[in-house]
């Protein structure tokens, strides 16, 4: 059963108060269980330290309606660094991908529609539907993408060169400056073998809004619309925002087995993720504690770490905590106060937390029936496989539903990934009945309509997305056995998601890099000594990837041979 591969020490008074542990890891999501992995794998004494009654913060499988099982936020994968999945031998510890063939279906309401995936013959002939000059150019656009994600690789899986602060020794700081110095030569090794002209669309690219790129390369309206979603997902940015194009890597940034760009489920859902990593982290010895709530972190007065204490009074003793918290959280609520320089402070109450997205799980008694396929009989059918994107046909209805967020209302007509898991994976499910995911935009934080703590208010909304899907696919709504909605304000409380934000801030060009979480401090270190971030509120940001906490751990270890 899957509730038994999530075995974890649940007496934490007792567990935890009796040892002075090296390392205390805040959140069992998949980065701080990636942290743990690899500092218990080190020889530290590791405890992990969650909230929940169940491992996995956002990549998390439940069962909330008896027999379905729901990755209940993350619900694909691809951006799991290989590096990990590697070393920590995921595979040995229960992991197992389930690749997607085709990877997209687009219906449209005039009765047309597009498939998308890993075939290059398919990909051409289906494009070929709606423009054969874009499906021409359709497989030179994937290996530009290709291209500039091998550039973007080693930033993925290495911390930022970031200036070591003030009150360094002499030694710490020569070693920062070869370290820079071996970084950035290599970096411009790899920046200078694309060629001047690959260079300047890499720039292009990363501050142009998605809109203009997919211009540029295509003239097909639904075929724009299916790839425009990768470079909004997650955010309240439009189409047509600065930056956005950036954000269009992540359509071929990962990879599964080696596949660059192929997405997959993950049998059992996406907390099979989490319990692989949590495996891993528990081979080597490290312990993971549910129900075990960090209200403040313990400050001695030099301002060095001291341990944690919990909600239920107790105190947890190590100088090493690192939190998978989001910054906000961690500094604002967790952190006591007036310990914090006022300029950092200062910097990451303000950093952008927004979001526009709100996810509903559904179980289902049988597949939606899409118009345009012209089929009539209940076995998944390759539309069935892939993300299916509802009420995107064009750009242009893609801004105009992040309009009406910016103007204070839930879309009018939504944008919406579908996908459907137990088509591949059957184990999430009982025989002939579904599991589906959907993925929306755009839903503000605070609509100036309502309040998604008026249950009235949460259920026009949800059937109006159930109506949108009736528009494609007639009987959808009947269909529909039970499901579950996370709003923003939900992803906050139940996950600890400040905003909502699924990436624990935006991933605007302001906010990357050098500039996660804030200027000057993107080294996963903070300006309390002993304290160190670990989530996707770091480089190189958000999604399951497992870089924040990798990274993370190898600063840590090399901060805890210093002589």
């Amino acid at each position: 059963m899957w509730r038994r591969s999530f075995s974890t020490v649940t007496n934490a008074s007792t567990a935890l108060k009796e040892k002075k542990w090296d390392v205390l890891v805040i959140g069992a999501g998949h980065n701080g269980l990636t942290a743990a992995a690899y500092l218990a794998g080190s020889g530290l004494s590791v405890a992990v330290l969650e909230r929940r009654h169940v491992i996995g913060g956002a990549a998390v499988t439940e069962e909330l309606i008896p027999g379905f099982k729901f990755s209940r936020c993350s619900y694909l994968q691809s951006l799991l660094r290989p590096s990990l999945i590697r070393e920590l031998e995921l595979g040995r510890h229960g992991l197992k991908l389930l690749k997607r063939n085709p990877s997209s279906f687009t219906p449209c309401l005039d009765g047309s529609y597009l498939l998308l995936g890993p075939d290059r013959e398919l990909n051409h002939s289906e494009i070929s539907k709606f423009s054969v000059n874009d499906a021409n150019a359709y497989h030179r656009y994937e290996k530009q993408l290709e291209n500039f994600c091998k550039l973007m690789d080693p930033l993925l899986d290495s911390p930022p060169p970031e200036t070591t602060q003030n009150g360094a020794s002499f030694n710490d700081r020569l070693k920062d400056k070869f370290r820079k110095s071996v970084f950035w030569a290599s970096f411009m090794r790899q920046a200078l073998s694309l060629g001047q002209k690959d260079l300047v669309d890499f720039m292009d690219l990363l501050l142009s809004p998605a809109s203009k790129v997919l211009n540029k390369w295509f003239e097909s309206d639904v075929l724009k619309a299916t790839l425009a979603t990768d470079a909004v997902i997650g955010s309240t940015a439009s189409v047509h925002t600065p930056g956005s194009g950036y954000v269009l890597l992540h359509h071929v940034m990962g990879e599964t087995d080696g596949d660059r760009g192929i997405w997959s489920y993950v049998e059992g859902g996406m907390g099979s993720v989490s319990s692989a990593i949590a495996n891993a982290a528990r081979e080597s010895g490290a312990h993971i504690v549910t129900s075990a709530e960090v209200s403040q972190l313990m400050i001695k007065d030099s301002g060095t770490v001291n341990g944690v204490l919990l909600a239920d009074g107790t105190e947890v003793i190590s100088p090493i905590v690192l939190s998978n918290a989001t910054p906000y959280k961690t500094f604002m609520e967790l952190v006591p106060n007036n310990t914090l320089p006022d300029d950092f402070t200062r910097a990451l109450k303000y950093s952008d937390y927004s979001s526009a997205t709100t996810k509903i799980n559904l179980a289902v008694d049988k597949l939606p029936q899409f118009q345009c396929c012209k089929l009539n009989h209940p076995d998944a059918g390759p539309q069935h496989v892939g993300t299916i994107h509802i009420g995107s046909e064009s750009m242009e209805e893609i801004d105009s539903a992040c309009q009406d967020a910016v103007n204070g209302v839930p879309s009018r007509r939504p944008v919406i990934e579908m996908t459907i898991p137990s088509v591949l994976d059957k184990t999430i499910s009982p025989p002939g009945k579904h599991v589906i995911n959907l993925f929306i935009q755009y839903t503000p934080y605070k609509p100036s309509d309502g309040s998604w703590g008026n249950t009235a208010y949460r259920e026009s909304f949800a059937q109006k997305c159930f109506s949108l899907i009736e528009e494609y696919a007639p009987g959808f709504s009947s269909s529909i056995i039970g499901y579950d909605m996370l709003t923003p304000p939900d992803l906050e409380r139940e996950f600890g998601l400040t905003g909502g934000n699924i990436f624990h801030g935006a991933m605007g060009l302001d906010s990357l890099f050098l500039m996660r979480p804030v200027k000057g401090w993107s080294s996963y270190r903070t300006p309390l000594q002993g304290l160190y971030l670990c989530g996707s509120g770091t480089h190189p940001g958000g999604g399951v990837m497992g870089a924040p906490g990798r990274n993370a751990a190898r600063v840590v270890l090399q901060d805890a041979v210093k002589p």
